[in-house]
């Protein structure tokens, strides 16, 4: 019995020194590089904020509904953006609700911005898996250009700018693909 003991201080301290290194790298050194990493970008870290007048009007990272023609339209969204809510329908492609909501989604698109169905991108009649997607495509924007420049009285060219302005370039030059923030576009339309 007596020669086992040692061997159980042995690997109890070697469990102890494993717990002490893991508590300072895990909960010291760790928390404290994402904490720098974070205050040197207090934009990003303090949730993409969008103010306006000194008030915050939304976040850069989240999508949300706007009502109206003089407003581009962002992705659908399954829990009416809702940030609690936030999370895809989970329906399949074969299920009927789906494809009837993808069906009326893409004629009241189409509708709204006077092209033909076919021009209606997926986008457009699909809602994200987060359901707060704040990214369209720049097809779907490109679609809506003509009704939000009427609705401005502006002219389209200048709503074609700023649509360019506000779409970003694939991330690190080759993932996802490029999309236009909804919430900064409709932010900076406000501004004008």
């Amino acid at each position: 019995m007596n020669a086992r003991f040692p061997n159980f201080v042995r690997q109890l301290l070697t469990g102890l020194r494993a717990v002490a290194v893991l508590t300072v790298v895990l909960g010291v050194a760790y928390p404290v590089a994402v904490w720098l990493i974070g205050f040197t970008m207090p934009y990003r870290a303090a949730g993409s904020l969008i103010t306006e007048n000194g008030q915050v009007v939304g976040s850069a990272l989240i999508g949300q509904s706007f009502e109206g023609d003089q407003w581009f339209q962002p992705r659908p969204s399954a829990g009416d953006y809702d940030a609690l809510a936030s999370g895809g329908s989970n329906a399949g492609p074969n299920d009927a609700d789906l494809i009837a909501a993808i069906q009326e989604r893409r004629a009241a698109v189409a509708k709204a911005n006077g092209v033909p169905e076919s021009a209606v991108p997926p986008d457009a009649v699909t809602a994200s898996a987060s359901g707060l997607e704040p990214y369209i495509s720049p097809e779907y924007a490109a679609i809506q250009v003509n009704r939000v420049a009427t609705a401005r009285d502006l002219p389209v060219a200048d709503v074609q700018r700023l649509v360019a302005a506000h779409t970003e370039g694939r991330m690190l030059g080759f993932l996802g693909e490029r999309r236009v923030n909804v919430v900064s576009l409709n932010q900076a339309l406000g501004a004008d």
